[in-house]
């Protein structure tokens, strides 16, 4: 597995193209992603979203048309593509798989990947794994996670959600939607901090 990364726009978001045998999946296309992305790939097969935030789907529509691929998007989300009062002029995007349920495998052109729910700092906040990556979105980040002073977050479902992700058995490299990678059981160390600062 390869795994490219960009970050786009103002708020420096990461977007991903991650290529298993010879097939490009593109993780949140943000702002402006997509000459970036069209110079970056060969083989394009899927959009992914790890939430609906303007600043990660900016560019899915475009993506999408542009290579005649399918968008999934975590259901809770979906409204966001098309709600332009928080940023007027943001593009609008029409998901082609509503991706729903607290763990949900899917398979794309034979590549096996784990969307993981973790409500908080959106509805449909969720981080996709594919093999020893965990693309974490805006849930969690190098010694930090989202915020949830946003219109549509919740303090009350992201300690919930740490709680769970706490309990993953597993160790990967995270990859977050800013910043720089760290590991599953890194953040898991730092959890309890954040848990009890939300209370």
């Amino acid at each position: 597995m390869q795994i490219k990364v960009q970050p786009m726009g103002m708020y420096q978001t990461n977007c991903y193209i991650v290529t298993v045998d010879g097939k490009d999946i593109i993780i949140d296309p943000g702002v402006d992603a997509t000459a970036w992305i069209k110079e970056n790939v060969t083989n394009p097969v899927a959009v992914l979203n790890t939430h609906g935030h303007f600043d990660h789907v900016w560019s899915n529509q475009e993506t999408k048309e542009l290579f005649e691929i399918p968008l999934y998007t975590p259901k809770g989300d979906i409204p966001m593509l098309t709600d332009n009062s928080w940023v007027p002029d943001l593009p609008p995007s029409f998901p082609d798989v509503a991706v729903e349920g607290e763990v949900t495998t899917l398979e794309i052109e034979g590549i096996s990947m784990t969307f993981r729910h973790f409500p908080g700092h959106c509805p449909g906040c969720s981080t996709i794994e594919i093999e020893d990556a965990m693309f974490s979105g805006d849930f969690i980040f190098d010694r930090s996670i989202g915020r949830t002073d946003f219109p549509m977050s919740s303090p009350e479902d992201m300690k919930t959600s740490l709680k769970r992700f706490m309990t993953l058995d597993f160790d990967k490299t995270v990859y977050p939607g800013h910043g720089g990678t760290t590991t599953v059981k890194a953040e898991q160390r730092n959890a309890p901090y954040w848990i009890e600062s939300l209370s």
